[in-house]
């Protein structure tokens, strides 16, 4: 196998061999932050993947190592895609979320941590290189958090892919083919579709998204016969507290100060540190301007 550079969490190989090639991920077992449910999410695969939803064969899914059939495209970049593009992934959520896949796994109710004061400490005493960053926004990352459990999220909760991002696409011939399945689980309808709208009309950063390109999902998502949830702050609470808990998981990495046998190494966990602590005040401090998109 051939170890391919990349990924956030987990770790990827390419596979040749006779019958040919294959992806073969290995997953982090050292510091999940959350439960894998790895048969239902393979059946959730394999019945998008029948639906015709523009993907990789899953081959096979274990606790540890999910296979797929290898797909060659070309990454999509962190940077508004074409308005084509944006409103195919409307239409390829609208398909996805029409699936009758039986799922058993409630989504998770865990209260956001609040101990950034005591990671702000740590760091300081650790010399990490972000450590003054990290103390001047304490306050910031703990009104986030009230905002992620506070935020009412009026539904309806759907069974979704859950990350679908830029890093987790490919293009070929310009349209989309959807990665990277194994967050998937239960999900409020609005933080999925600002999470995905948001990802694809935007840059490495969070200024001047694109509006044509954000109403490019939600308008591919109602000609895919889905219906839009009412307008509100809850669009963008999944995204933010889903970049929270990262950048708080690899803070946790970088404090420890060792190089993990699985997940990132460590100079990528530093980096997302150094991106989430500089981005997220941000992205925060943006909320009115985020959804004045959905009007």
């Amino acid at each position: 196998m051939i170890r391919v550079q990349g990924g956030f969490a987990n770790r990827m190989y390419r596979l040749d061999t006779d019958q040919g090639s294959f992806a073969v991920k290995e997953l982090n077992l050292l510091d999940r932050r959350w439960t894998y449910h790895a048969e239902d999410v393979f059946r959730f695969e394999r019945a998008a993947f029948a639906a015709g939803i523009p993907m990789p064969e899953p081959i096979s899914a274990t606790h540890s190592t999910l296979v797929h059939r290898w797909i060659d495209g070309e990454k999509v970049p962190e940077a508004p895609v074409s308005a084509a593009y944006a409103f195919e992934i409307g239409e390829i959520l609208a398909r996805i979320h029409a699936l009758d896949v039986a799922w058993t796994h409630a989504p998770s109710e865990d209260r956001t941590p609040r101990d950034w004061p005591e990671l702000a400490a740590r760091a300081a005493a650790t010399g990490q290189p972000w450590a003054d960053e990290l103390a001047c926004h304490v306050e910031t990352f703990l009104a986030i958090a009230r905002f992620v459990d506070t935020c009412e999220r009026p539904g309806p909760v759907v069974l979704t892919h859950r990350d679908i991002q830029p890093w987790n696409l490919l293009a070929r011939g310009g349209r989309p083919v959807v990665l990277d399945w194994e967050l998937s689980g239960m999900l409020d309808l609005a933080g999925e579709l600002g999470s995905t709208a948001l990802s694809l009309a935007k840059g490495p950063g969070f200024d001047d998204p694109n509006p044509t390109i954000f109403r490019s999902v939600l308008d591919g998502y109602v000609a895919g016969g889905g219906m839009l949830p009412p307008s509100g702050p809850s669009w963008f609470a999944f995204m933010i507290g889903g970049w929270l808990g990262h950048t708080r998981w690899n803070i946790l990495r970088c404090l420890a100060g060792v190089e993990a046998g699985t997940g990132p190494e460590l100079a990528l966990s530093q980096e997302s540190v150094r991106n989430g602590v500089r981005g997220l005040p941000d992205l925060f401090g943006r909320l009115p301007e985020l959804e004045a998109l959905l009007v």
